[in-house]
């Protein structure tokens, strides 16, 4: 009974950022049906374990066949939203562009979700999570003083800028569509989401307080205040002391008494504080750091492995995780005080509820005999 319950959604199988928006908008109540390929194999080797595809279900449709077309069509002609992540213009030569979907339904949000964009230079080039945030400044920003830009894992692009971007272009839409009457499209592409993610340090770089060089300010890990430390232990903990106070609790809880750590601000100073810091980090197990420190206003926290994080007291309070079939998951969120948001089943394999989805969406047992006769599904 999240907030969308009761809204009905379309997603066009795919991988990457068009999944973990499904999953978003599936956790928030909305019922979402997965257009799968026929015959598409899985990408894992139990569907447990694809857990953006958790809460929906799956059809598999022929969609080169003019009736598997016909069945996307006619759900979307009774969905609230229909978003894909192919490239610009392949929805179009399959019949199932915007223009065709919102000739059925002319409230239809239509989400299309890319990496550069429906259009530009580059719009139909392939590309990856590491592209789009190294043409928009992202990947240039991430590294070590010297050494290679790092990828973020495809957390940037992929999921931050394009399906959070995506989900939340999508509800933006339907809210408008409410007063309106009138559906849209929504062109949600990784190259912008990324982009905005960078506005803060779009405005320190304007103002001068960022500078290009790798590991030189103060959130990249050039701070000797902001940054992760090895411990006596060979694990790590993490500290954000950006603040004066905080700071200054830091070197006390710490037992910092080196005047030298007193001009906080010196850039110059930097490289060589974060040594003398790391040498301090390295006498005290990870444990032991936690101990005189977790909980104060050092803004500290250990660096925790994907097999301790739903063990720590915090998350397990807070229930951020979750198992489902025996696999650990983040849970859903945001959190809502009235209408909770939940899981709504785990993952589907590609087409498991073919012939309950179209039934529940006033498909005949006659219509679906002869799409299963002709392969259609």
């Amino acid at each position: 009974m999240g907030p969308l319950n009761g809204f009905k959604m379309i997603e066009m199988g795919g991988i990457g950022p068009v999944p973990f928006c499904a999953m978003m908008l599936a956790d928030m109540g909305a019922e979402v049906i997965r257009v799968d390929r026929l015959g598409q194999a899985p990408l894992f080797p139990e569907p447990k374990y694809d857990v953006c595809g958790r809460g929906r279900r799956s059809i598999a449709v022929d969609l080169k066949h003019p009736d598997g077309v016909a069945i996307v069509l006619r759900l979307a002609g009774q969905a609230d939203a229909v978003f894909e992540g192919f490239r610009p213009g392949k929805m179009e030569e399959l019949g199932l562009g915007p223009d065709a979907c919102m000739a059925r339904n002319p409230r239809l949000i239509y989400g299309r979700m890319t990496g550069w964009g429906q259009e530009g230079p580059l719009a139909n080039a392939a590309g990856h999570d590491i592209n789009y945030i190294a043409l928009t400044g992202v990947l240039h920003a991430m590294g070590e003083r010297g050494r290679n830009p790092v990828p973020p894992l495809n957390l940037v692009a992929d999921y931050g800028g394009g399906g959070l971007l995506l989900a939340f272009g999508i509800v933006a839409a339907l809210l408008e569509a409410q007063r309106s009457g009138k559906g849209q499209v929504v062109d949600a592409a990784m190259v912008d989401g990324s982009a905005a993610l960078m506005a803060l340090f779009y405005g320190l770089w304007g103002s001068g307080l960022w500078t290009e060089e790798r590991g030189s300010n103060l959130f990249d890990g050039g701070a000797h205040f902001y940054g992760a430390y090895e411990t006596a232990d060979g694990k790590w903990v993490a500290i954000g002391a950006f603040e004066p106070r905080f700071y200054g609790l830091l070197l006390e809880r710490a037992g910092i008494t080196d005047p030298a750590f007193h001009e906080q601000m010196d850039r110059d100073q930097w490289p060589r504080l974060k040594a003398k810091l790391a040498e301090v980090f390295r006498t005290k197990t990870r444990d032991e750091w936690c101990g005189m420190m977790e909980g104060a206003d050092v803004c500290f926290a250990p660096v925790l492995s994907f097999g301790e994080v739903a063990s720590h007291r915090h998350n397990a309070a807070r229930g951020t995780f979750t198992e489902v079939e025996g696999v650990l998951q983040p849970s859903p969120a945001p959190r809502f005080s009235r209408t909770p948001a939940e899981i709504q089943g785990p993952p589907s394999a590609p087409g498991a509820h073919t012939e309950a989805v179209l039934t529940d969406w006033g498909f005949t047992a006659a219509e679906i005999v002869s799409l299963q006769a002709s392969d259609a599904i």
